[in-house]
């Protein structure tokens, strides 16, 4: 298996205008992949709203899973 700070050495290898080649190919594409995500996660909630499988929920519960959320991400990074 190969790993990270070898791909980062061959990557090194590379002269600069491929690597910024190859860092505009991989910005690219992770553009693409977090779209993909985002349209399924749409197509996953309208499902649960056209099924009537959502619960109503207060402001104040909507606000605390997004902070939750944002911890998540948070401890992430």
């Amino acid at each position: 298996m190969i790993t990270l700070e070898q791909v980062i050495d061959d990557v090194m290898q590379l002269s600069l205008p491929q690597q910024e080649m190859l860092l505009e190919i991989i910005h690219r594409r992770h553009i693409e992949n977090r779209r993909k995500e985002m349209a399924m996660d749409v197509r996953v909630s309208i499902a649960a709203f056209q099924s009537s499988s959502l619960k109503p929920q207060s402001v104040q519960e909507i606000i605390a899973e997004l902070q939750a959320s944002l911890s998540e991400i948070d401890e992430v990074y």
